[in-house]
């Protein structure tokens, strides 16, 4: 199967490409509203210590995994597993229902940006007062012909890169996309700390209060950095499967979480200044980012065109990330079902356009089908970061702890010998054997109001 297997051509190319799939909307979209909703600073502390024990392990082993596979989230545990014990493979199949989980509504998040691009442009947003912008974001989500033309239009696009496949597809547009995408979000930073009363936004992000800090804060924290570093659903496994053999996978891993973390940071810098300076409230929820830009620039010179330049920004992010989530599944039909990779893509962009339906029309037609008092879009989004992929963190931790075993790790994350980090494999191996997956499911339990 590898010999035949289209893969990342540069150390560079491995870097920007997973750098892709962990920056996304999550960074752009998702981190700013979940931090204002859940307290600010102490939030920031508590994800950043969920990221650092628990997600970079996780993160390492499932890269690991796919590397030592050369193949899809599925077959790769039927490959590493014992013969006895094939039911390991419940974990791709696992990431994969996440995966289009995921997609449904990111997808659908994804098509509001490139929507505001043109918005942008055009002026219609361009307002610092909060009843202003949220009448004009609630008027695009309650249009139901509207916000489904935009994420069609969205997985058409992703569709298409994927098809090109790995090396001309993904790591091409990677390569373009993430050096503007970093230099534009630095710009929009310098913007919003300049804004008369942008001190409050820093010391929302940076001054803690831990009274804040509860069991569900550490389930939501744990399953924002599974999220946001794409773990769980079998995208860095895939995209492990295409690492090359000299590849660093412990310092591939830990340069790509800290550059997210950094995007998350500049993000929350971007966001929280322009939410006190012009008296939004920081808990606004999913609309936060879609009220708080268009104010940031509404009253500088060119400030539609800076405008649009940051939901370009937003564009790139949730473009990177979706194709790492969309080649789950591509890359499972390619390989078990012998499609070819026009037709799995199909295949896969028709699925998640059905799916998406009832969570994209979750502000409208869809606004009444509730489950556990949920809409589509929310429950999509709970199954997913709640519950799938933190139960796929401990079902990974499980299998290279106490199924795959120390020797193999360290062959793999040495690359055979050539490294020499054998202490740090060691301690990488005493985390997914006890001490991440032990901490993953008491915050699952406890998050869940299950202990």
């Amino acid at each position: 199967m590898s010999q035949h297997r289209d893969g990342f051509t540069s150390s560079f190319g491995v870097l920007v490409a997973t750098l892709g799939s962990a920056v996304g909307l999550g960074n752009i979209w998702k981190f700013p509203y979940i931090t204002g909703s859940n307290g600010g600073a102490s939030f920031l502390l508590v994800y950043l210590l969920a990221t650092l024990i628990v997600a970079l392990p996780v993160m390492i082993a499932e890269i690991m995994l796919g590397r030592a596979s050369r193949a899809n989230a599925v077959t790769a545990f039927e490959m590493l597993a014992p013969k006895a014990q094939r039911f390991w493979s419940v974990i791709g199949y696992m990431g994969l229902v996440a995966a289009v989980l995921i997609l449904a509504f990111y997808t659908g998040v994804a098509g509001w940006v490139f929507a505001y691009i043109f918005k942008s442009l055009s002026g219609s947003i361009h307002s610092t007062d909060p009843a202003t912008a949220k009448a004009a974001f609630g008027a695009l989500v309650a249009d139901p012909m509207q916000v489904l033309f935009w994420q069609w239009l969205v997985l058409a696009s992703t569709g298409l890169i994927i098809m090109l496949g790995v090396s001309k597809g993904i790591e091409a547009v990677a390569k373009k996309l993430m050096p503007i995408l970093f230099l534009l979000l630095i710009l929009l930073c310098i913007r919003s700390l300049t804004l008369p009363g942008a001190m409050e936004g820093v010391k929302f992000l940076f001054a803690p209060d831990f009274s804040k800090i509860t069991a569900q804060v550490l389930l939501t924290a744990v399953g924002l950095a599974f999220f946001k570093l794409s773990i769980g659903m079998g995208t860095m496994l895939t995209y492990g499967s295409y690492f090359h053999s000299e590849q660093n996978i412990p310092l591939t891993a830990t340069r790509v979480m800290l550059a997210d973390l950094s995007v998350s940071l500049l993000a929350g810098l971007a966001i929280f200044p322009a939410v006190f300076a012009f008296g939004f409230e920081p808990a606004a929820g999913p609309s936060l980012v879609f009220m708080t830009i268009p104010a940031v620039f509404a009253s500088m010179p060119f400030g539609n065109l800076f405008m649009a330049l940051c939901f370009v920004l937003a564009a790139i992010a949730a473009t990177g990330a979706i194709l790492s989530i969309l080649e789950v599944p591509v890359a499972m039909m390619s390989e078990r079902l012998q499609f070819s990779r026009k037709k799995a893509t199909a295949i896969s962009v028709a699925t998640v356009a059905l799916f998406g339906i009832p969570a994209t029309l979750s502000s409208s037609l869809t606004a009444d089908w509730t489950l556990f008092g949920l809409n589509p879009f929310d429950l999509f989004d709970y199954i997913s970061s709640n519950i799938l992929l933190p139960l796929g963190g401990i079902l990974i931790c499980l299998f290279v702890g106490w199924v795959y075993g120390l020797p193999q790790l360290q062959q793999q994350l040495s690359n055979d010998g050539q490294l020499k980090n054998a202490l740090l494999v060691k301690l990488l191996f005493i985390l997914v054997r006890y001490i991440t997956p032990l901490l993953i499911f008491i915050i699952m339990l406890k998050g869940l109001n299950l202990l």
